[in-house]
């Protein structure tokens, strides 16, 4: 969001980024550096009402929750500060609101101003694609078991999951706790004025066409939103304030040979326990490649006499790790992902082959678009949707070895390697002038300036 709100800006239209003190704080110097540079960007604050949702105070976003309870009042929290974001919106007079698809409400402030609210989900359309057909037909609901494969109806490709692979709020449709504000968010859908998507014609373009004509949606693919961030400021920036270990991590790495490295990252919001970061650890090693493994800031579970063993061909990084800049260097070879959309397109946009390990959210349906459409990517096995704040059966070591050594040795890993540079260089002529995103972005913004002629 912080990415687009910057490029609306560099386009010459003014944008303002809505949202809490916690929030502002890793993006702040960024968007104080863009305003130097001459840009019309700001940040408007409000306060997120932590105790009225039954938080603690700091709670501002999912990722800090850390149980089931925690997340629904997080989610109950989103729809207590649509009052707040319409006092600041009727003072600012907008010509258009970008908003996450859950501020459902979005729409009703944006009616009151008349003026466009784009949505924003933070997916492809790929996924999208699936979850629609997966709502409107239910063929989850016709199989013997959970384990039993099925094909998702009137997709581009045979498709196949199961209901084990699938979100819970898709297997428990209306009894789901969500089941509510998802229905609030689809409505809100149907009577936004459109979508804007973090993705490139080129990646998926039977799923563009797909979604817009299918689905009758009114979208516009814009990203890869990261490759905005050229400099190694920016780089080393995005999401957060930049550290000693992000230089530390950058001299380590211009220490290795070209794709020499395996990147292993699950994201802000994957939790695991000390079962599972033991076989991690177990099947890095087993491997024999060199690697940085980024693990949560609390994350002690990580055996130190792994660490020992590993001085010199594994870097551990506890805490953010500066994903754009890493996964752009040279030396960079793999990467293990869960398959969150952000991290599969930044690996997308670096031309990095992936080891796909699905944890929650629509990461499944993510993975099936790396490995089996893209054939960018090797799966680690992992079978199962779980909640993030549950535990699930590890992924054993081997498995884990098993796919870093097809990924990062012999003549499967130079096809694959081949097919995600080609998909790099895709994406990066996607949003220089001319390309498929760049057109888009100034279809969209024309859209927004004529909207009141």
């Amino acid at each position: 969001m912080v990415d687009i709100a910057r490029q609306f800006a560099n386009h010459g239209m003014k944008s303002t980024i809505v949202t809490t003190p916690l929030n502002a704080k890793p993006f702040s110097k960024t968007i104080e550096r863009d305003r130097a540079n001459g840009n019309e960007i700001n940040i408007t604050l409000f306060e997120f009402p932590c105790r009225e949702a039954g938080l603690p105070e700091g709670c501002e976003s999912l990722s800090s929750t850390t149980t089931s309870e925690m997340s629904m009042n997080f989610f109950k929290a989103l729809g207590l500060i649509q009052e707040p974001v319409q006092k600041i919106l009727q003072e600012g007079q907008p010509d258009c609101i970008v908003a996450g698809a859950y501020f459902w409400w979005a729409n009703d402030i944006a009616v009151k101003l008349n003026i466009p609210r784009l949505s924003f989900y933070g997916t492809g359309f790929f996924p999208l694609c699936i979850f629609h057909s997966l709502r409107e037909h239910k063929p989850h609901q016709n199989v013997r078991s959970d384990s039993e494969e099925f094909i998702v109806p009137g997709l581009p490709d045979a498709i196949k999951t199961s209901r084990r692979q699938l979100p819970n709020q898709i297997k428990d449709g209306d009894n789901h706790p969500m089941a509510e504000m998802i229905t609030k968010i689809l409505n809100a859908e149907m009577s936004t004025y459109g979508q804007i998507v973090n993705s490139f014609y080129e990646l998926e373009p039977t799923y563009a066409k797909h979604y817009k004509e299918v689905h009758g949606r009114k979208a516009w693919h814009i990203g890869p939103v990261s490759l905005f961030n050229k400099s190694y400021e920016d780089k080393t920036h995005r999401g957060r304030e930049v550290t000693s270990s992000d230089h530390n991590c950058l001299s380590w790495l211009n220490s290795k040979k070209q794709n020499s490295v395996l990147f292993v990252c699950f994201g802000s919001m994957s939790f695991f326990t000390k079962a599972q970061l033991f076989e991690i650890a177990k099947g890095l090693e087993a491997s024999g490649q060199q690697f940085i493994w980024a693990v949560r800031e609390n994350a002690k579970d990580v055996p130190e006499e792994f660490e020992r063993r590993m001085e010199g061909r594994g870097l551990i990084i506890k805490g953010w790790a500066p994903q754009v800049l890493i996964l752009h260097h040279e030396a960079i070879g793999g990467f293990i992902t869960h398959c969150g959309w952000n991290s599969l397109l930044e690996g997308v946009a670096a031309g990095v082959p992936m080891v796909t390990w699905p944890l929650s959210a629509e990461q499944f349906y993510n993975e099936k678009l790396v490995v089996e459409v893209l054939k960018t990517g090797i799966p680690v096995g992992a079978m199962e949707w779980t909640e993030r704040t549950k535990d699930s059966e590890p992924i054993k070591g081997e498995n884990i070895e098993n796919a870093v050594v097809r990924l990062m040795l012999g003549e499967e890993s130079e096809t694959i390697r081949s097919r995600a540079r080609k998909l790099g260089d895709m994406a990066k002529r996607a949003v220089q002038k001319g390309g498929s995103s760049d057109t888009e972005l100034n279809s969209l913004l024309e859209e927004i300036r004529v909207y009141h002629l």
